[in-house]
């Protein structure tokens, strides 16, 4: 289906796509706010930790191309199902699994769920809202946020309530059934989808503006998972609780959610994707710098609220407006699935080694000072990056095509 739906099955895939989004942040959410915990009970070096940051990112990143894969041999709307499926079902068993081996086994399974979904969700929208590209990814997105700011705050909560981060980590996961199970009345069917047999992806690999686009992406997703994984430990460290530094992680994603809300209101209408990213990068570096610059600090002083807040601005009106590129620049819904797959598999990529590595260098120098500035300068980076796109590099990306 390629011309835009009717006012009715507009709504109701707007609907479908918020709420289906509501269950893919929250696995890796969780996870900054009761990282203490688990690495308590199970032994954790802050590298091992981290990488429960960092598996579900790689796996968005290297499995994201078998998304296009999955939705031509089912369909969009049972592959979005069983990406689902997949989050739930493993974000459960995780919470029982007794070791830090298997606990990061089942975090592969939360990351094949995570990751194949990416393409398969921007391949609904160019199909179902062809008219409407950043209203339609800011509707997923806004579910994202959603979820993951619900997350961060009740994350603590949750393993107070209920005997620790096992019960946290298991009510979050089990939350997500009711997200699939909203897909599966809201979603349209496939009808007239035609199904065809899995073959090799299909990536954009001779076109460098998809590049560009990739590492657009990735440098929000490793300001992002970095921020996610290790803010909540810095404020620790400088003497917050840990539900006081949980509510910085809540705050860094509700603020991102008024942003992400924003941007579907002028994005299609008010100026280019190259100011829109630029200033959004600009407000992250603001946030990042005032971080490090600020390390005294008390609870729940304003100025490590405001920094917190630009943070959430900047990240969060950054993610909804990459994620819009693929969209921006695809012939159909074919073709933005695949360019999406290629920026997902570049971006995440590398935003996974965000986790890990700065919880080595946190292991390496005994204290987050050198993690908080290699923070500011990733959002640095974002500027150079979001100048950088120009219509014509926007226009290449989706230009011709490639064997994969």
């Amino acid at each position: 289906m390629t011309r835009e739906t009717t006012d009715r099955s507009w709504v109701a895939v707007v609907a479908a796509l918020v709420l289906v989004g509501l269950a893919f942040r929250t696995q890796a959410l969780i996870i900054g706010p009761l990282v203490g915990q688990v690495q308590a009970e199970l032994g954790m070096s802050h590298a091992v930790a981290g990488l429960l940051g960092t598996i579900p990112v790689l796996c968005m990143g290297l499995l994201a191309p078998l998304g296009p894969v999955l939705a031509a041999s089912i369909g969009p709307r049972l592959g979005v199902a069983i990406c689902v499926a997949l989050v739930a079902v493993f974000g459960v068993v995780r919470a029982f699994l007794p070791d830090t081996l298997t606990v990061l086994g089942a975090t592969i399974g939360v990351g094949v769920g995570m990751a194949v979904v990416g393409p398969i969700l921007s391949m609904v929208v160019r199909s179902r809202l062809p008219n409407h590209p950043a209203a339609g990814t800011g509707a997923y997105v806004v579910g994202f946020v959603i979820g993951g700011t619900i997350t961060a705050a009740v994350a603590v909560p949750l393993a107070d309530a209920f005997g620790g981060w096992r019960a946290a980590f298991a009510i979050v996961a089990a939350a997500a059934f009711a997200s699939l199970v909203a897909w599966l009345i809201l979603a349209p069917k496939d009808a007239g989808h035609e199904r065809v047999a899995p073959s090799r992806p299909k990536l954009p690999w001779r076109r460098p503006a998809a590049w560009l686009l990739g590492a657009i992406f990735g440098s929000q997703s490793i300001l992002f998972y970095g921020c996610i994984t290790w803010l909540g430990s810095v404020y620790v460290e400088r003497g917050w609780s840990p539900g006081q530094a949980g509510g910085l992680i809540a705050l860094l994603t509700g603020i991102g959610l008024v942003s992400t809300l924003a941007v579907p209101a002028f994005a299609d209408r008010v100026g280019t994707r190259r100011t829109q990213l630029t200033l959004a990068a600009l407000l992250s570096v603001a946030g990042a710098l005032i971080v490090a610059l600020t390390p005294g600090e008390a609870p729940g002083s304003a100025v490590t609220l405001i920094a917190t807040a630009f943070l959430g601005l900047g990240i969060g009106a950054y993610f909804p407006l990459a994620l819009t590129l693929p969209v921006d620049v695809a012939s159909d819904g074919a073709d933005a699935a695949s360019i999406a797959a290629f920026m997902l598999l570049i971006g995440y990529t590398l935003a996974a080694l965000s986790p890990v590595v700065l919880g080595v260098v946190r292991d390496a120098t005994g204290n987050f000072h050198a993690v908080v500035w290699i923070l500011v300068a990733i959002s640095v980076a974002m500027i150079p990056l979001a100048l950088s796109l120009n219509p014509a590099r926007l226009r290449s990306a989706g230009a011709g095509t490639d064997p994969g």
